[in-house]
């Protein structure tokens, strides 16, 4: 892609926005370090992928789904950790809920987009409704949510004179998204979905379209693509990790292709993750089946409560975090027979009690947790 221009400055009285080049449009591969990382980031993705076809990956898929929301989030400076994800409201403390929130609203737009993929494609009414629900009564409720902005925004500094980067003007906003649905969704030609996922997340973080939100839409919009496209069959890919632990490169790079045109080093850093993120990913995967093992050889023991027992713990993958009166509904014996059941589960190691109070005792699916670290 030597001949790539990502765009032209245009002078909006005061100051200056940038443009970016249109996406659907004929592209040429030439650089053979992208082609090998492609082969490499398709063949780890793919080994993912197969992976959750032989685990019950609907027991598992909501650790993951809270990994990708507080990974995300925490770009974005909220300071909310996995564990958080799994409590209760009330049992965060005023300070952290509004970053609990916003971790809570990316877990239901992410299982409440890829649900809509059964019936529509990956499009902006696809994006414009996460970004609805990601906004829904946390900061950024008043700036318009689900809606592309209708006014100048910027990245970085103050004001619009200080700014790092200043996006295009609102009015171009329509057709710049149209044609990132038209390229998503372009089957006539033969770019790799990899590499058009890749254009896709550098494109709309250029473009910025709403007045808040755009990082976590941008980043959720990775893994709806995949999924949309067959590529994933859930949303097990928790790229964030990949961008939170090199957020400066992340910024870097995104940056890069505005200021010098080089894509190519953009697209290096993407499958980079993705190569990373998914051999990561079938290691979790593998350590959550030897844990699995572990634990059903430990309950054995129990004797006639290894019954109960193999519920809740199937019942922990889903809610690891969970109270006595959780497991009372979901296993409808006594409470008695609860604490019996919970207490030797603590004695085995396999929960802890994390509150250290005498009543409301929380405890927490400990092994698991570390698993995802």
């Amino acid at each position: 892609m030597k001949d790539f221009n990502a765009g032209t400055y245009k002078s909006q009285g005061g100051y200056k926005s940038f443009q970016p080049t249109f996406l659907n449009r004929e592209w040429n591969i030439d650089d053979m370090q992208v082609i090998s990382l492609l082969s490499k980031a398709d063949r780890f993705l793919g080994r993912l992928d197969m992976y959750s076809e032989y685990v019950d990956i609907d027991l598992f898929i909501q650790m993951h789904i809270a990994k990708e929301a507080t990974q995300s989030s925490k770009i974005e400076g909220t300071q909310t950790k996995v564990e958080d994800a799994f409590l209760e409201k009330s049992d965060i403390s005023i300070e952290k809920r509004d970053d609990w929130e916003e971790v809570q609203n990316y877990i239901l737009a992410m299982n409440e987009a890829v649900g809509q993929l059964q019936r529509l494609p990956f499009s902006t009414r696809l994006i414009r409704n996460a970004h609805k629900i990601l906004l829904q009564g946390v900061r950024g409720e008043y700036k318009q949510p689900g809606e592309f902005r209708r006014s100048q925004n910027w990245i970085g500094g103050a004001t619009l004179n200080d700014a790092v980067f200043i996006p295009p003007i609102h009015t171009e906003i329509g057709e710049l998204m149209s044609d990132i649905e038209k390229f998503a969704n372009s089957g006539d030609d033969d770019i790799p979905d990899l590499i058009k996922i890749a254009l896709i997340h550098y494109q709309f973080e250029t473009i910025h379209p709403f007045l808040d939100g755009n990082g976590r839409t941008g980043r959720l919009l990775i893994t709806l693509y995949l999924v949309s496209k067959g590529i994933l069959k859930c949303p097990i890919l928790y790229l964030s990790d990949f961008f939170e632990r090199h957020r400066v490169l992340y910024y870097d790079n995104l940056m890069r292709v505005r200021t010098h045109n080089d894509i190519n080093q953009w697209i290096k850093f993407f499958l980079t993750g993705v190569i990373e993120t998914s051999k990561k990913g079938v290691t979790t995967l593998d350590a959550i089946m030897q844990l699995k093992k572990s634990i059903e050889t430990q309950i054995d023991s129990l004797g006639r409560r290894s019954s109960d027992a193999r519920l809740l713990i199937d019942y922990l993958y889903k809610k690891p975090m969970f109270t006595a009166a959780d497991v009372v509904k979901f296993i409808n014996k006594s409470p008695q027979t609860v604490y019996n059941l919970i207490a030797d589960l603590e004695k085995m190691g396999i929960i802890r009690e994390i509150t250290g109070s005498q009543r409301n005792k929380i405890y927490a699916f400990e092994p698991y947790f570390e698993l995802f670290s």
